[in-house]
């Protein structure tokens, strides 16, 4: 009863607390352009000069005549009047939209509407993600285990710590401890931190108090040498040169905790050590200078770096506000060095720089001084130096580091992650980056929505910074320099990017853990982890290589660093003002007589062929005969793919015409929504019910063929015309955009039912090409989609002469079981049949002729024959090749030194033959009606 009253609940609170509202339509005809996610609805939809603008409770929409604008409401940090008649939006993330009305009364009543809802809320759950969350909760009321998969992060990520702990290899038992003090000490920090074994819980709260918002050292990663990197805020040293015991002899502990670590492996049978959490306060000094083996093993630790982000100039001037840095004197074996980074002020200055540049036109004469002296790549260069120094103290020098700047919540994670992330692969797979961005950023307590300006009442501009966005840089300079050392591409960081602001999940809400957790915002909202999945094929990186180098160390220089024009110059917004001159094709739906002499109309380039051929579409109506591309090795694999799919496993089936309107996609959906629940009556609605990409482009139909026309790809039906359901259809064609994975197949198949729930859409509303499952624009990465079409066309090859193999076989065994029984001597070689189904095909013996010339033997190359197919003897260049006019393999003189007449292949005259073949044309001179419709040739090791 107490279950059913709170399921109760949460649907009052999904129809009630976030009810949906009619749009206000400035014209009786118009519709809404987009369509809407899960809790969203339309407010105003209207018509500005040259577009169609609508606002909801989510996003802004504004619909060009050649381009789409598709921007969170929390993405956008203003809105103004410019010009009396232009809107002029901009963005968090440095994009500008500008839009052109008719008259400035309407501008301004635009203007208006926008500064109601772009301003920070005044309650959290004003938010869009709780409306979402509740609405999805609402939809998925009866699949209760679907929550997990839809809403929360996967279990590395929840139990990152006690995973992170065990990978590492951390010695808990006598240089490590677990501390759970920090429950009561510091909000900011994680629950559990690592910290030396013989430090106690009292002398962390003295620590706690010396530091700057209790954020004392916490050790964060361990590398295999037993060098470790640790975190914490400034020592609040004052004018007044305060000093604490404890916080010294914590940082000394970690460096002696490392000696420790590092050597007690080697000399575990020489006795062991005491967990210094089992021993009073009291005799936690004397079991550390009393063990005379201890001292012995950790009496030359390695000198401790402490990196201090800031300039010394100032922290030196922070000791005016009660904070500082470590003098040199006061803590022993340590080394402070500073790195003079710029603090948010700074950066958030230098981002402004950068945006007002970017939405310049589009190639000013200064374009190169002018992004110099935005200072953005300087400080991009001194951050990535500032991690190499980390990772070369850890990695090749063996000592720990102590990182730390101001508050430590800023400079301090983009140090320590980036450092973490050039140490350690495993920080570079999809799952990996996960538990670096919750670990280092969430649960250490960044300021999210102070920094990102979407917490309760976050007005104040000097506390936004995107801190965030630029380690995101960081990461993208990363990837340039290393495409094969990361599992995810830059569509998974263009995604974060845009999420980090949207507030469509709950990942980045407050500004801590503790936060978070007292919010009981984890429960209420959906996590950005179940959108960039490991699964989601979308965000994976082709070049790939998990064998690439353990360690990177990158080129810091600002030569060699890049603007990263996906984020700052996106293609797909009309934010900069277009030349039309440099347009290198013409609009598509444009006039062809518009279309310059010099820029014919392009017809489709071999790039397109495999996803073209992946499941036989049309070809489109410009293709040239001439092309290259249209060779006949592509039209073999066309016709097989045909063949293959409209037989399909079960039987035969005869070809339907497909619709340009997607007739059947439209008539199919609910059966395939109901296999894939299960035979659920009801059809399950996507979480994500926007649009991203179009079925042309997934695989699912391709090519322009008009509605009476039949499409020349593969059609399902059943024996009696009835169409199969569109599940059937899925199932056999081989679509590399859907793959039902079998761990987390419940959060596929919400993905599947995203896709399909985009198939039937009215004629009236727009094309959802452009719109991705999180309602936002498609990042389309060239070189990645042309990765993604070589491997399509290779598994196509592939998978046809597989097909062309099996068929092969099948057909031999077909005709050894109909021979009669006279004819049982003249049986085929075993072991020659079982070297042509194994042995790799050369692409010129397996090409394909015509019917009238399958009569005759063809050949193997010469130049390829490296040994005699009979005796395998290794060609020389004294060894004469010689081959068999029946079989056509290359022998040696030893194997080839008969000649007898070959009827089945015209030769009436006594022709060189092998010693197999010659003793089957002996039994039989002319067995016509065994000879094989196509010869085989094998080619030979």
């Amino acid at each position: 009863q107490e279950e059913e009253g709170q399921q109760s609940l949460e649907c009052i609170q999904a129809n009630q607390i976030f009810p949906k509202k009619s749009p206000v339509l400035e014209e009786e005809n118009m519709q809404v352009p987009f369509p809407e996610l899960h809790g969203e609805f339309t407010e105003y939809v209207g018509r500005a000069e040259d577009a169609i603008i609508a606002t909801s409770n989510y996003r802004l929409h504004i619909k060009f005549k050649e381009s789409v604008v598709n921007v969170p409401l929390q993405l956008i940090e203003c809105a103004e009047c410019r010009d009396m008649f232009q809107l002029h939006v901009t963005c968090k993330d440095c994009k500008v939209v500008r839009c052109q009305f008719s008259t400035f009364e309407q501008c301004q009543e635009w203007l208006k509407r926008l500064n109601t809802v772009v301003r920070p809320p005044s309650r959290l759950e004003d938010l869009f993600s709780f409306a979402f969350h509740a609405w999805c909760m609402d939809v998925y009321a009866g699949e209760k285990e679907q929550h997990g998969e839809l809403c929360r992060p996967g279990e590395h990520v929840t139990s990152w710590f006690k995973n992170e702990v065990e990978r590492m290899g951390f010695d808990t038992q006598n240089a490590w401890r677990i501390s759970d003090i920090n429950s009561k000490l510091c909000p900011s920090y994680p629950q559990q931190l690592l910290v030396p074994a013989w430090i106690t819980d009292k002398e962390l709260e003295n620590v706690a108090a010396f530091r700057s918002w209790k954020r004392f050292p916490a050790v964060v990663y361990r590398l295999t040498t037993g060098a470790v990197i640790a975190r914490c805020g400034q020592p609040e040293v004052s004018w007044w040169g305060w000093r604490n015991a404890d916080d010294e002899h914590l940082v000394q502990s970690i460096a002696k905790a490392c000696a420790v670590d590092s050597s007690s492996r080697k000399h575990l049978s020489n006795g062991s050590y005491t967990n210094g959490s089992d021993l009073p306060d009291t005799d936690f000094e004397s079991s550390i200078t009393n063990s005379s083996e201890v001292e012995t093993l950790a009496i030359q630790p390695h000198k401790l770096l402490i990196l201090d982000a800031r300039s010394y100039a100032a922290a030196v001037a922070n000791r005016a506000k009660g904070g500082g840095c470590e003098c040199p004197e006061y803590y022993p074996n340590c080394e402070v060095v500073f790195m003079g980074m710029a603090n948010i002020h700074s950066i958030r200055k230098s981002f402004q720089s950068l945006r007002f540049l970017c939405t310049q036109m589009p190639d000013p004469a200064n374009w190169l001084s002018a992004l110099e002296s935005t200072k953005w790549l300087q400080h991009l260069s001194l951050l990535l130096k500032a991690a190499l120094l980390v990772v070369n103290a850890v990695d090749r020098d063996h000592r720990p580091v102590l990182v730390h700047c101001s508050d430590g919540w800023d400079r301090t994670p983009q140090i320590v992650a980036l450092s973490k992330l050039l140490l350690d692969p495993y920080y570079r797979t999809i799952e990996g980056f996960q538990v670096l961005v919750e670990t280092e950023w969430l649960d250490f307590g960044h300021k999210f929505a102070d920094r990102c300006g979407h917490g309760e009442n976050s007005e104040d501009l000097n506390e936004r910074c995107p801190v965030f966005l630029q380690w995101l840089d960081c990461v993208h300079q990363l990837q340039r320099q290393f495409p094969c050392s990361f599992e995810f591409n830059e569509a998974f960081l263009v995604k974060l990017v845009q999420h980090t602001y949207s507030c469509l999940f709950g990942t980045f809400l407050c500004n801590s853990g503790k936060e978070r957790e007292d919010r009981h915002v984890q429960e209420r909202t959906c996590s950005v982890w179940s959108l960039l999945r490991p699964a989601n094929r979308t965000l994976r990186n082709m070049l790939y290589s998990s064998h690439s180098e353990t360690v990177l160390h990158p080129v810091c220089h600002v030569r060699n660093l890049m603007l990263w024009t996906a984020v700052y110059l996106p293609s797909s917004s009309p934010t900069t003002p277009s030349d039309d001159s440099c347009a290198p094709y013409p609009v598509p739906g444009g006039n062809p007589e518009d279309t310059p002499l010099a820029r014919r109309t392009k017809t489709r380039s071999f790039d397109n062929l495999p996803s073209a051929c992946e499941l036989g579409s049309a070809l489109a109506p410009n293709r040239r005969s001439s092309d290259p591309s249209l060779n006949e090795k592509w039209q073999d694999h066309r016709r097989s793919l045909e063949l293959n799919m409209a037989v399909g496993p079960e039987g035969g089936g005869s070809q339907l015409p497909c619709s340009r309107k997607e007739k059947g996609l439209e008539t199919g959906e609910h059966g395939f929504i109901r296999t894939l629940n299960g035979g659920s009556k009801r059809p399950s609605v996507s979480a994500f019910q926007s649009v991203s990409a179009d079925l042309s482009r997934d695989g699912l139909c391709n090519g322009d063929s008009s509605e009476a026309e039949p499409c020349g790809g593969p059609h399902w039906a059943k024996g009696n015309g009835e169409k199969a359901p569109l599940s059937r259809q899925v199932s056999l064609a081989s679509c590399n955009s859907l793959i039902l994975h079998p761990r987390g197949s419940c959060s596929q198949h919400r993905w599947c039912h995203a896709l399909l729930s985009r198939a039937a859409i009215s004629p009236e509303q727009p094309s959802r090409s452009h719109l991705d499952d999180d309602g936002l624009t498609l990042h389309t990465d060239a070189i990645q989609q042309r990765l993604r079409q070589i491997e399509a066309g290779h598994q196509m090859e592939v998978e046809t002469l597989k097909k062309q193999v099996q068929e092969l076989s099948m057909k031999l065994t077909d005709r050894l079981i109909c021979l009669p029984p006279g004819y049982s001597e003249y049986n085929l070689d075993p072991n020659c049949l079982s070297r042509c189904s194994t042995e790799l095909f050369s692409e010129a013996s397996w090409e394909q002729v015509d019917k009238q010339d399958t009569e005759v033997t063809r050949w193997y190359p010469d130049h390829l024959a490296a040994q005699c197919y009979g005796c395998e003897s290794r060609f020389w260049l004294a060894t004469r090749k010689h081959h068999c006019r029946n079989c056509g393999n290359v022998f040696c003189a030893s194997c080839c030194d008969q000649k007898i007449p070959v009827p089945s292949q015209q030769l009436f005259e006594p022709s060189r033959v092998c010693k197999t073949c010659y003793s089957n044309l002996q039994l039989s001179p002319a067995p016509l009606d065994m000879e094989l419709e196509k010869p085989i040739t094998a080619s030979s090791n």
